[in-house]
C-alpha cells in the first residue's frame, strides 16, 4: 500500500514548465528568540524545490509551525523559516503558518479550496505530518495532479520496507516512557522482526510483568497483563539485565538535590526510581544490534539529557553507528539522541517524522499517502 506517484510520475502527467506548484512540506523547526536552532527540516526539503524549479515550476510552500491553536500567534511565526528558505532557494515562496487558520486541523473543504487556487500540481514532501488528515495533506489531492517529493519517497521506501523484506535478523529497539503509547507498534513489529529490545521507562512494566520489583520506577500496573503476554510469545523480547537508579530524595536535572545514583540488578527496592538502563544491559543489546542485519530504534533507553543518566542510550546509539546493519532510527526522541552523540551521519537513514513512522509501520499506510494514490493523475484500478 506505499506505492505513491512520484516526481517523475507528475512530470509524465503534466508539463510542469511554467506550472504553479504547491508544496506541503514540513519546517517544523526548533526556534529560539527569533532564531532556528535546528534546520535540518528545511535542509532535507531542498532536493525536492531544486528538481521542482529545475523543472521550470514556480514554487510556493506551506507548512505547521508549532500548535497556535487555528488563529494567528506571533510565538508561531513562520518569517524565521521565511528568512532561511530566501537564503538557501530565494525562488521559494513561503505562505504563513497553516495552522493559523482552523481548517487546517479541521479538514475544512474551504481552506483546501483557499490553498489550492491559482496552482496546477500538488507535491506533499511532508512526511512527519502525513499520518494527520489535516486539509493540506489529504485535500490538494483531491483536485490536483499531485505526488510525492524526494523526502517522502525515501521515508515511504525504507520503513515501507521494513514489513515487506528486511534484512535478516531484523531487530527493534523499543524505548520511551509508556508501553500504551506503543502497544500497537510493539505488537506490529513482532510480526515481522526476529528479536525486540526494550528499554526506558516502558521496561519496568514488562520487568514487573517478570515478577521483578521495580521501586519507584514508572509503571502502567493496568498494561502488567499486556506485557506478560507479549512475553510469552514466540518472538523474544530483552529486557535490563540491570538498571542505573536513582536514590530516594532524587530529582531528575537537579544533582545538587541529592539521592544516590547507583548500579542495581533488574529488581529495585523501595523508593529507588530506574532511569537508565545499566551498563551490562548495555553491553548486551549492543551485541545485538552488532550481529543484525537490520535495526530499527525508536525511543530512549533513559533520561538521557540528564547526563547522568545518558549512557544506555548513548550505548545504543554507538552501536548502531558501528554496526553493519542497516540502521532506522524512528525520528523524535531518537533523532534528537543520536544528534546529541554525534552519530546522526553514520546512520543510514533517519526519519523527519516520530509519530508518522511509528504508524506507518504499524498500519502499512497514513492518510497522506492514500490521498496522493487517489489523485487525478494516478490511474485507479477498476
Amino acid at each position: 500500500m506505499t506505492d505513491v506517484p512520484r516526481l517523475e510520475d507528475l512530470a509524465d502527467h503534466l508539463d510542469l514548465r511554467g506550472k504553479s506548484v504547491l508544496l506541503r512540506a514540513d519546517f517544523n523547526v526548533p526556534i529560539a528568540d527569533g532564531e532556528i536552532t535546528d534546520d535540518l527540516r528545511i535542509r532535507a526539503a531542498l532536493p525536492t524545490m531544486r528538481w521542482l524549479l529545475d523543472a521550470g515550476t514556480r514554487v510556493t510552500a506551506c507548512t505547521h509551525l508549532g500548535r497556535p491553536k487555528g488563529k494567528p500567534d506571533p510565538r508561531f511565526s513562520v518569517e524565521p523559516v521565511r528568512s532561511r528558505l530566501a537564503e538557501l532557494v530565494p525562488e521559494v515562496t513561503l505562505v504563513d503558518n497553516l495552522r493559523f487558520d482552523p481548517g487546517e486541523t479541521s479538514n475544512d473543504p474551504a481552506f483546501v479550496r483557499q490553498l489550492i487556487a491559482g496552482h496546477d500540481a500538488f507535491v506533499n514532501d511532508a512526511f512527519g505530518a502525513s499520518h494527520r488528515s489535516h486539509a493540506s495533506i489529504v485535500g490538494p489531492p483531491q483536485f490536483l495532479p499531485s505526488a510525492a517529493g524526494r523526502l517522502l519517497e525515501r521515508e515511504v521506501e525504507v520503513l515501507g520496507g521494513l514489513r515487506n523484506n528486511p534484512k535478516r535478523p531484523f531487530v527493534a529497539v523499543m524505548g520511551g516512557s509508556k508501553v500504551s503509547d506503543k502497544l500497537a507498534v510493539i505488537e506490529s513489529l513482532l510480526d515481522v522482526v526476529d528479536s525486540l529490545i526494550i528499554g526506558g521507562g516502558m521496561c519496568f512494566t514488562f520487568l514487573k510483568a517478570k515478577g521483578h520489583s521495580i521501586g519507584a520506577s514508572l509503571c502502567e500496573d493496568d498494561m502488567v497483563d499486556t506485557c506478560r503476554r507479549l512475553l510469552a510469545g514466540p518472538k523474544p523480547i530483552h529486557l535490563p539485565i540491570d538498571i542505573t537508579a536513582m536514590g530516594p530524595g532524587g530529582k531528575l536535572f537537579e544533582p545538587e538535590a541529592g539521592g544516590e545514583v547507583r548500579q542495581m540488578g533488574a529488581s529495585l527496592p523501595d523508593g529507588w526510581m530506574g532511569v537508565d538502563i545499566g551498563p551490562g544491559t548495555a553491553a548486551e543489546f549492543g551485541d545485538l544490534i552488532h550481529e543484525a542485519g537490520t535495526v530499527l530504534w525508536n525511543g530512549p533507553m533513559g533520561v538521557f539529557e540528564d547526563p547522568r543518566f545518558a549512557g544506555g542510550t548513548g550505548a545504543v546509539a554507538h552501536a548502531m553507528a558501528e554496526c553493519r546493519a542497516f540502521t532506522i532510527v524512528g525520528g523524535g526522541d531518537s533523532a534528537a539522541a543520536a544528534k546529541q552523540f554525534g552519530v546522526d551521519k553514520d546512520m543510514d537513514h533517519v526519519s523527519t517524522g516520530g509519530g508518522a513512522s511509528l504508524e506507518l509501520i504499524e498500519n502499512g499506510d497514513l492518510p497522506g499517502l492514500a490521498a496522493l494514490r487517489g489523485a487525478p493523475n494516478v490511474k485507479q484500478e477498476a
